[in-house]
């Protein structure tokens, strides 16, 4: 099978050679192959200058990242045969780590299929599909998911800000099977109902889990504050590890909601309070109550989505971990996580720091964390290596 080329200019190929999956638009030699002779969402042979081919890929001549890189080998296009084999790959590594099928199944670019992520919770299965390209192999996408995992339902979560950019519709959409409003999620010796179809993203974060999991052993009769909860995964797992009391800080009303019925499945209830508002101002009303906690979690939404937003976003990171030292008690531990890979962990590290000097402190780290095995890394890709975790020690002077 033979697909139109799409030929880059000269010396533009040294990325794609190097593993990098992604073509810009100014990558390509518009000359020879101009954009308005391809079809949005349509395959094409990626071509080196000199006319060999890289890859095939799917394009999107109004999208920046214009095409992006599905198959090296042209004799295996992508096809439902080419997904069913990469979910295999991706399963293999999962079923490696994970002794419950509670994971993320495909990580797009990670797992050499771009634009796609799917959330695995049991029999159910989430999917974000957030490319041109995917959104048109969608059929064959779940006719692969269901040869290989033979799920009960799937749900498309196809509300993604991402979307936008490649100029597709907003939509959740249920194609498999009756998908429940909510599911229990085991993870790491804790349970939590996830609403899947109403939540944040695909309604639960398993990039934290083995993060959330170096809280054993180091909150057993702490006093523990749970800012940016969202539905208590930081908070619950500190109240199962032996936290003497536990209190969420989160903006959604229905997130703390959650985080009750959380408490409740775990029967640590009685451990768990809630405060419902804009975190900066719930820390600032904390600390004029005099209120100290001997472990602060602080894992907030990306502060800096784009390159552009940096300053903004590090001197909200500055801020809300300087709130977050100002309520531990001496000797108390600052866990400090960022989800922004334009934060660079040494950035991160910084700020914790320049926080904690600002109020005449100093600090410590002891652990640092990453994203779980399930959300692999494509060294390639700098994008898909973006979660950071820090637990640091905070001392006075």
């Amino acid at each position: 099978m033979s697909f139109p080329p799409l030929k880059l200019n000269k010396n533009e190929e040294r990325r794609i050679r190097g593993g990098h999956l992604w073509v810009f638009s100014n990558e390509v030699n518009t000359k020879v192959t101009p954009f308005d002779q391809f079809e949005p969402g349509q395959l094409v042979d990626v071509q080196a200058s000199n006319g060999k081919s890289l890859g095939i890929a799917y394009i999107n001549p109004a999208s920046l990242i214009c095409a992006r890189i599905l198959s090296r080998d042209p004799k295996h296009p992508p096809n439902q045969s080419l997904l069913v084999h990469r979910i295999k790959v991706a399963l293999s590594l999962r079923e490696q780590f994970f002794d419950q099928p509670y994971y993320r199944l495909l990580f797009g670019e990670s797992d050499f299929l771009p634009g796609l992520v799917v959330d695995r919770f049991n029999d159910v299965l989430v999917v974000q599909i957030t490319t041109l390209g995917m959104e048109m192999m969608k059929d064959e996408i779940i006719a692969a998911l269901q040869k290989v995992i033979k799920p009960s339902s799937i749900l498309l979560r196809n509300d993604s800000s991402a979307r936008e950019r490649e100029g597709l519709d907003s939509y959740i959409e249920s194609v498999v099977g009756d998908v429940p409003d909510t599911v229990i999620v085991e993870d790491m010796g804790a349970k939590y109902e996830v609403p899947i179809k109403s939540g944040q993203k695909t309604g639960w974060y398993y990039d934290q889990r083995m993060n959330r999991q170096m809280l054993t052993g180091i909150v057993k009769g702490r006093r523990v504050l749970d800012v940016f909860s969202y539905i208590g995964a930081w908070g619950v797992k500190a109240a199962v590890e032996g936290a003497s009391e536990v209190m969420c800080v989160d903006a959604s009303a229905k997130a703390l909601e959650m985080v009750g019925v959380n408490a409740a499945l775990n029967n640590v209830d009685d451990k768990m309070s809630g405060i419902q508002g804009d975190a900066f101002q719930a820390l600032k009303e904390l600390r004029e109550e005099r209120e100290k906690f001997d472990l602060v979690v602080v894992d907030p939404p990306a502060f800096i989505k784009r390159k552009k937003d940096f300053k903004n976003g590090r001197e909200a990171y500055h801020r809300i971990n300087k709130l977050a030292i100002q309520l531990l008690n001496k000797d108390g531990i600052l866990v400090s996580a960022s989800c922004s890979h334009h934060l660079p962990r040494h950035e991160l590290q910084k700020t914790m720091l320049q926080s904690a000097r600002h109020l005449d402190r100093n600090m410590q780290i002891l652990m640092q964390g990453y994203q779980g095995p399930d959300h692999p890394v494509h060294p390639a890709i700098p994008e898909t290596e973006y979660l950071k975790a820090i637990f640091a020690r905070i001392l006075p002077v």
